[in-house]
């Protein structure tokens, strides 16, 4: 997993309200667009070199599978917020307080026990 590149797509998306709401209501959308504006470039001259998703992680991140993400080596918190920021809501409104980060745990629990994927570049 290009492991930088899918933590970019997670923290930028995650620190504007706007692009969260895009990822929610549109997830293979927003992927696309943001490469395009925002994954390709260091800086405001700079290109990476990393231009694009494996197909792998295009699909996990469409399908909003934060449970693949972390498997191949996601940060754990940046993985955690973005979706707190795309479920938290719904989740609370239907099962109560932290209902979504009950279900993030449960969905991870196989992990228990074991070392955390590494997040090394």
């Amino acid at each position: 997993m290009s492991t930088y590149y899918v933590d970019k797509f997670l923290y930028t998306i995650d620190r504007d309200p706007k692009w969260v709401q895009r990822y929610k209501d549109d997830p293979a959308g927003t992927i696309e667009a943001w490469e395009q504006e925002v994954g390709r470039w260091l800086n405001d001259a700079e290109e990476t070199t990393v231009l694009s998703f494996t197909d792998a992680e295009r699909a996990a991140l469409a399908a909003h599978d934060y449970v693949w993400l972390f498997e191949h080596g996601a940060h754990f918190f940046l993985n955690l917020t973005l979706f707190i920021a795309l479920y938290d809501e719904e989740y609370t409104r239907e099962q109560g307080p932290l209902s979504f980060q009950r279900e993030f745990g449960r969905k991870l629990s196989h992990w228990l026990g074991k070392e955390y994927p590494s997040v090394g570049l």
